[in-house]
């Protein structure tokens, strides 16, 4: 990664961008780790006050580069508490800021894993001859099949097209990647899950963020899926990262934070098509079933003792 050296020419979004850039397998969340912990490692900050202003500027401006910001502000807040959560166990600053970086790393070294750690929890929830369907693209349950594949498990996926996308990593991609692995993917349209679901074994999805309630952020579409899939009494799992958990508590989706104001407006004007502006509605927990994470196995009521043992403890 060619990060700037120079801490005067240090920028924290244009190196969150390369991490990006260089590894297209991360995700969000831990890119901006990975981009907070350069930014530590370059302006050594000489006071904690210093740091904590850094951290705090750093973590605005990563922000403000995405238009959806979920994922990655749930992973720098969590980031910025486990750093900052012993600093004044040191007598001296010069022990305190060695032990800052080895901190950073070690939580970057646990986010990164936290992957491989889901696939081996929830690798028992996929059994011989399910017929799974996920939504839209997602690393760690791609990762999940791919393990359960490697068990010698044999299931088949349905995958929905996931529209609207403008980021080329929808249900396309996902059912491509699970043939590659040698996974029988059928590809759907989204308005398709109601004729398949009474077909389907279970339910997996992953989720952009996971609120205090235990309800979901996710891909547009989830919501229905989640409706349906509870009206067929079909489990729906979540796959998730804990760096994923989010201190937000929306009731409906119009609670969560979006780009666009206007992105759904009525008009008589033939040239305006279909709405593309909404990318993510929040499912509530009533219809996820558990939620499978680095953490175990949690209930969607779990979520919040566990928000509470990250923050708090």
């Amino acid at each position: 990664m060619s990060a700037a050296t120079n801490t005067s020419s240090f920028d924290i979004t244009e190196t969150y961008l390369k991490f990006l850039e260089n590894d297209p397998e991360i995700t969000m969340p831990v890119a901006a780790i990975e981009a907070l912990v350069t930014m530590l490692r370059i302006k050594q900050p000489s006071t904690s006050s210093e740091l904590i202003n850094l951290l705090s500027d750093s973590t605005n401006q990563l922000k403000k580069s995405v238009p959806n910001a979920i994922s990655l502000s749930a992973g720098c807040d969590l980031f910025t508490r486990f750093v900052l959560r012993n600093t004044h166990l040191y007598s001296d600053w010069e022990s305190c800021r060695k032990h800052l970086v080895e901190n950073g790393q070690l939580f970057l070294q646990r986010a990164k894993e936290s992957r491989e750690m889901i696939a081996k929890v929830g690798y028992n929830f996929v059994k011989d001859d399910d017929v799974v369907l996920v939504h839209s693209y997602s690393r760690v349950v791609l990762n999940l099949l791919h393990y359960a594949k490697t068990k010698f498990i044999r299931f088949r996926v349905f995958v929905t097209e996931a529209r609207p996308d403008v980021t080329g990593k929808n249900g396309v991609k996902m059912a491509n990647a699970l043939k590659e692995l040698g996974i029988p993917a059928c590809l759907i349209h989204d308005s398709q899950v109601g004729y398949v679901i009474n077909k389907v074994d279970k339910v997996f999805m992953g989720a952009e963020g996971v609120s205090e309630s235990g309800g979901i952020i996710n891909h547009v579409g989830s919501y229905q899926i989640g409706v349906l899939a509870k009206n067929a009494n079909k489990p729906l799992y979540v796959v998730s990262e804990s760096h994923k958990f989010v201190r937000m508590f929306p009731l409906a989706p119009d609670d969560l934070p979006i780009a666009s104001t206007d992105a759904l407006t009525f008009n008589t004007d033939k040239e305006i098509g279909l709405s593309s502006d909404l990318r993510i509605d929040f499912t509530p927990h009533e219809y996820i079933t558990a939620l499978i994470s680095d953490l175990g196995v949690l209930t969607p009521s779990a979520v919040s003792e566990e928000l509470i043992k990250m923050w708090y403890d």
